[in-house]
């Protein structure tokens, strides 16, 4: 290895109103505020579903936020005082919700215990979701985005590993197995009462998938939160917090956040971001939803400088290859897929990109890329980019911190390694526990300068709204990838308009 292989990426800036640029999201909006948008709520319109106690805890925790909040430790960099919602915002923070929807907790306890685990969690959902599709049959001003607050229990037993003690199992009324009702999804019955039955296997043992998934129909924007993260000082056992939580004001900085952005708002943008660029992230997932074995979902994420994505859902069918181990589409499926994107993209900006790049974790084959090839304009730099976290090679420097983020070794023209962990200056630390790994970047199909993909990659780690922190290990074109994957496939979704990111996350 030598020294003209290495290369570092100066931190990308994010821009803020005012046309103002830093690096820190916090920074930014504490002393500029978000990107000047029309699309900012000048008010937050939320709606909420809980328990009781968890419509008190969102009450308590929605008080809070609202003014200062102090950082969790007042020495470290990169940890941050929250200044109230609307100091950080500029948007009101209502005093009361637009809408409050109580669950009986009762009923919450009952059908998380029923035996069959699909039944439980799809009555569970149900109880959750019903009255949200009810509301919005009834109201034509409905929230921009509802806060479901589940009791802890719900996160414990509505998961595919979680298990009820048996003393506490309740028979529901189910009359089929897993395995019996997967059978009559793939062969079908005589008996209409059993097709109707293993319907209910056709959604995944997921409370907050499932949830997403069952209101895709409804364009309804969800942020899914335990009753223990917003009060956690209720939640004490033997004089300690049931759960390791960051600081209050770092919850705030991430809820908060987030709300603000699936709430229709802007919250930064990249700064320094060629006019004309389009990024894809690519994913595929097994599909237990469709009756037929073995198939699966394809899904691509456009994403645009300012953050701002679009899912949209490809074909299912047997994508998988049991020799390769990979996904891969037909030269169909794939050109569909992709004429969506680009559609897309001509209806925001009324012209086709100038460069798009289409991320994924393995390599295009050559039907892929000739189906993506046949809808993508002449004018339009398409180019393929492998990426995946790797630990093959390892870079050390001298002292206790880690290699600096953004280091780069490019052992040749289309391949190299990109650290996009790793100490912070702007932070003087490095968030991190273990020596951290490159991401393999190679561009496999059309042509690009590496040194130029990568600084594009580095930028994408900075545009994760589901949180607030400086940067991500992953770009967010493959961070959610899978998150998106899950939605997609966690329930029989009907076709659906491509949606924005702001439904998935």
């Amino acid at each position: 290895m030598t020294n003209s292989l290495l290369q570092h990426i100066k931190e990308p800036r994010l821009g803020f109103r005012y046309g103002q640029e830093l690096e820190h999201p916090k920074d930014g909006l504490f002393l500029f505020g978000p990107l000047d948008d029309r699309a900012n709520p000048a008010e937050m319109r939320i709606g909420v579903i809980g328990t009781p106690d968890g419509l008190n805890c969102f009450r308590e925790w929605g008080k809070s936020i609202q003014s200062y909040i102090p950082p969790g430790e007042l020495d470290k960099p990169h940890h941050a005082s929250w200044p109230g919602f609307q100091a950080v915002f500029g948007t009101r923070w209502p005093e009361e919700p637009l809408v409050e929807l109580p669950v009986q907790e009762k009923e919450v306890r009952d059908s998380l215990r029923i035996s069959d685990r699909y039944e439980a969690v799809y009555k569970t959902v149900e109880l959750f979701v019903e009255p949200i599709r009810r509301h919005l049959r009834q109201e034509e001003a409905p929230p921009a985005v509802w806060f479901v607050v589940i009791p802890e229990e719900v996160h414990r037993y509505g998961r595919p590993k979680s298990s009820v003690p048996k003393e506490e199992r309740i028979k529901g009324k189910q009359f089929l197995t897993a395995k019996s009702g997967r059978e009559i999804l793939r062969e079908g019955s005589l008996f209409p009462e059993d097709r109707e039955a293993a319907e209910i296997y056709r959604y995944e043992l997921n409370f907050h998938h499932q949830m997403k998934a069952r209101l895709l129909d409804q364009k309804a924007v969800l942020q899914i939160v335990r009753e223990t993260t917003l009060t956690p000082h209720k939640f004490v056992q033997n004089n300690r917090p049931i759960r390791n939580l960051q600081d209050p004001a770092t919850v705030a900085w991430n809820l908060c956040t987030t709300a603000f952005f699936k709430a229709s708002g802007k919250p930064w943008k990249l700064a320094a971001v060629r006019p004309g660029v389009c990024y894809v992230g690519l994913v595929y997932k097994q599909d237990h939803t469709d009756p037929a074995a073995g198939n699966a979902c394809c899904g691509a994420q456009m994403f645009l400088d300012s953050g701002d994505g679009v899912v949209f859902r490809g074909a299912v069918g047997p994508w998988y290859s049991e020799e390769l181990k990979e996904y891969h589409l037909n030269k169909e499926k794939a050109s569909e897929l992709m004429n969506l994107v680009v559609e897309a993209y001509r209806d925001l900006h009324g012209k086709p990109p100038a460069e798009l790049f289409i991320h994924g974790k393995t390599r295009f084959n050559d039907d892929e890329w000739e189906g993506f090839k046949s809808v993508v304009p002449n004018e339009t730099n398409l180019v393929g980019v492998r990426i995946r976290p790797t630990s093959e090679l390892k870079l050390y420097r001298p002292g206790k911190m880690p290699v600096l983020r953004g280091s780069a070794y490019l052992p040749t023209e289309w391949t190299g390694y990109l650290w996009t962990k790793g100490f912070i200056p702007r932070l003087n630390t490095y968030p991190g526990w273990e020596v951290p790994n490159p991401l393999l970047i190679q561009i496999h199909r059309g042509e690009a300068d590496l040194l130029r993909v990568m600084t594009d990659v580095m930028g994408l780690t900075k545009i994760n709204f589901n949180t607030c922190q400086f940067a991500d290990g992953q770009p967010v074109t493959l961070k959610f990838a899978d998150a998106v994957g899950e939605i997609l496939t966690a329930a029989p979704v009907p076709d659906l308009p491509p949606l924005p990111f702001r439904h998935y996350i």
